[in-house]
């Protein structure tokens, strides 16, 4: 969705498409990890821990993340001589946000009707494509009603690649999982690693490698009611243990062979997937550096959760 937008003016601006494509994937990844998070409500549902911590919990992450990102794509675009152009035509901040106030009205109203209880995440889909539609066709009148046939057309293409590839995925995993792959690695680990360190580092090792194959939902629901268990008998918060899954876990959203951002990313640019790899790697490597911080300094996972639930 965002992708659409963001990478033709990537783009448009002189970055490279295979870069642009990698950006756009490497940060789709902060959605499950800042709240609302689905896998976030799956850890807490099948390790039974409260979502409501999860969910505090989540916002120091992926701050860290975000900005480890950010200050990474500055640094590297410096480098490369990229993003010279970035204000070439570029309107006054306060302008610019009056003209999208409208567009700018859809998260408030998709965040605050999940929050508020109007609707679920899959109804507030449908909400803000029907915002979008009114919005574009009425008031900026950028789509006309002869666009929709296209529109709708190409929104088809779109989703049914990425759904085709999510069903395979899951036969996938659900084939792994029948073979009873990720109960002994669990297993595994848990009669192996012996101190608190040891054991954090073996699974994240040993998650890294799964969320290759297996996509994060599945990986959660199959593992959390394994791991989670053994990391409290660690003296590991259960909290903490959930954000450290999450993002590791979502890290098999950006590396092959199972990379479903991968894939969308691909789509949107229309590039081949050969192409995005040599940029993805230094995304990579930072969010891993960021999740051994996150591993091993609890209080940014926990600072906040305590400050709101007075722990």
């Amino acid at each position: 969705a965002i992708g659409a937008i963001l990478v033709p003016a990537l783009i448009k601006h002189g970055y490279p498409t295979s870069y642009a494509a990698a950006l756009q994937a490497t940060s789709a990844e902060l959605g499950v990890i800042i709240p609302p998070s689905i896998p976030l409500i799956l850890y807490g549902v099948s390790a039974e821990v409260s979502i409501g911590e999860l969910f505090i919990a989540g916002f120091g992450p992926g701050l860290l993340i975000s900005t480890a990102l950010m200050l990474f794509v500055w640094g590297y675009c410096k480098w490369k001589g990229w993003g010279k152009n970035d204000g070439d035509g570029r309107m006054p901040m306060g302008r610019a946000t009056l003209q999208a106030g409208w567009a700018l009205l859809m998260p408030v109203i998709i965040l605050g009707g999940i929050y508020g209880g109007v609707f679920t995440p899959t109804e507030a889909s449908a909400v803000a494509v029907f915002y979008a539609l009114v919005v574009g066709v009425v008031i900026y009148r950028e789509i006309r009603l002869a666009d929709l046939f296209a529109i709708l057309r190409k929104s088809a293409l779109s989703s049914a690649v990425i759904m085709f590839i999510i069903a395979n995925a899951g036969l996938f995993a659900f084939l792994i999982t029948r073979a009873g792959v990720p109960d002994a690695i669990g297993r595994w680990l848990e009669a192996v690693l012996q101190s608190p360190a040891l054991f954090l580092l073996g699974v994240n090792a040993a998650l890294f490698l799964i969320g290759m194959f297996i996509e994060t939902s599945a990986a959660i629901i199959v593992l959390a009611p394994i791991l989670a268990p053994v990391a409290m008998h660690f003296g590991v918060d259960p909290v903490h243990f959930g954000l450290i899954m999450v993002v590791n876990l979502a890290l098999g959203m950006i590396t092959p062979p199972f990379g479903v951002n991968l894939f969308a990313a691909c789509t949107v640019a229309r590039i081949s997937l050969d192409r995005i790899v040599k940029h993805l790697l230094p995304f990579v490597g930072v969010i891993l550096v960021c999740l051994m911080v996150i591993t091993y300094m609890p209080s940014l996972s926990l600072f906040l959760r305590d400050l709101v639930y007075a722990k």
